[in-house]
């Protein structure tokens, strides 16, 4: 077996032994409601504690089983507010999505990277120009939701991106997604700024969706449209 195979071989077999170490010891009640009420309660006390908890359980929890980011966002917004909710969750979402790019990158790439370079689209955004549109892809992917957060973790791995702009571009560009979800859930456990909150919520989930529109629009071309374009001239 060849060092591509290989290294498949032993991704896959640690992804089957998480999901059978989940499935016969329930690793996820670990993340049940009554630990919830207890990083409440931690949370009051000792927020530093709390946080890094928090940091730790969903940076753990996104890479090791894949768990889905919109569940610990509403928990940060509950636990910590819309801001300090909103900052945690995206620190913490980020961290686990650049453990899943290195792991995608070191066991993925040599095997997976050969069978993307056939499609033209891929090609061009995710290898030949992707200095170029790599801010542009991860505003579009992390703005709308087209693909699961996780999966796109492991892919870009397999991309020529490099980790720094990964990095950063993957912070930025789910804050306001993070936002709308953790200002959302303080705001239905705030009776006293419900409405602020819920407004909010809603604006900045419209300005997402509008701002991810207009950059797919304007600034994401196949590379088919670009050679229409070049005709036409």
């Amino acid at each position: 077996m060849d060092k591509k195979n290989r290294k498949l071989l032993i991704f896959l077999l640690i992804a089957l032994l998480l999901f059978l170490l989940d499935h016969f010891f329930s690793l996820r009640r670990y993340l049940s409601l009554e630990s919830l009420k207890y990083l409440q309660q931690l949370a009051k006390e000792h927020l530093l504690l709390a946080c890094l908890i928090y940091i730790l359980a969903m940076s753990a929890g996104s890479v090791l089983l894949a768990l889905p980011g919109l569940s610990f966002a509403i928990a940060a917004g509950l636990l910590f507010g819309p801001v300090l909710g909103t900052v945690l969750c995206a620190f913490s979402a980020s961290i686990g999505a650049v453990l899943s790019f290195l792991l995608g990158r070191y066991f993925l790439k040599d095997k997976i990277k050969p069978l993307a370079m056939k499609n033209p689209w891929l090609r061009k955004y995710l290898f030949e120009d992707v200095e170029k549109n790599d801010f542009f892809l991860l505003m579009i992917t992390r703005l709308v939701p087209l693909f699961p957060f996780n999966l796109q973790n492991f892919a870009y791995g397999v991309t020529d991106m490099k980790l720094s702009v990964y990095a950063v571009g993957t912070f930025l560009f789910i804050l306001p997604g993070t936002a709308v979800y953790t200002t959302g859930a303080a705001g239905l456990a705030s009776e006293e700024h419900r409405v602020k909150y819920l407004l909010i919520a809603g604006g900045l989930l419209l300005f997402s969706l509008l701002l991810s529109f207009l950059f797919k629009k304007y600034f994401m071309r196949s590379p088919a449209q670009e050679e229409g374009e070049r005709e036409e001239r």
